[in-house]
């Protein structure tokens, strides 16, 4: 994968060449065909995942319901982030809505390099922190939809 790919994405934007040489080998480029799973909701939390071309389609399944697309993660978004907050296990699951490319680090690595590395790893920190909160603002949409959607099936049953 182009080494450049660092220096255009989101996530790396404004790095300095130590803390990008920090991050670099601990990101895997990773390729996948259009309906590709990447994980389970309840799979083994341990890969994180940066798009860097094409979209994924992140899916959760309530117990109680039908399941629901809560994302489609376009270039420079992130899925699995369950894997670096070290939750045992994914909330969601991920499959690849067109083929893409992305880029993969080891959630253990990634704490690991916040732990040896703070200065860097409160960067990481809060460029994922924003991602989880547009991530979960866009998912209240989708769930207000929803429930609207249900509401309104409700109200018009005969």
């Amino acid at each position: 994968m182009n080494e450049d790919i660092f220096e255009r994405s989101p996530f790396f934007a404004d790095l300095s060449p130590k803390q990008l040489a920090l991050l670099k080998p601990l990101f895997m480029p990773c390729s996948c065909r259009e309906g590709e799973l990447l994980f389970e909701q309840g799979d083994v939390a341990d890969l994180l995942y940066l798009v860097v071309h094409g979209e994924v389609i992140v899916r959760y399944k309530p117990e109680d319901g039908p399941e629901i697309v809560v994302a489609r993660v376009k270039p420079g978004g992130i899925v699995g982030w369950s894997a670096a907050l070290g939750s045992r296990h994914y909330t969601s699951g991920a499959i690849c809505a067109a083929d893409s490319k992305l880029l993969c680090v080891r959630g253990d690595d990634l704490r690991r390099l916040c732990r040896q590395h703070p200065d860097t790893g409160v960067i990481v920190l809060e460029r994922l922190a924003d991602v989880i909160a547009e991530r979960l603002h866009s998912t209240r949409k989708e769930v207000m939809t929803l429930l609207k959607q249900g509401l309104i099936a409700t109200v018009c049953e005969p």
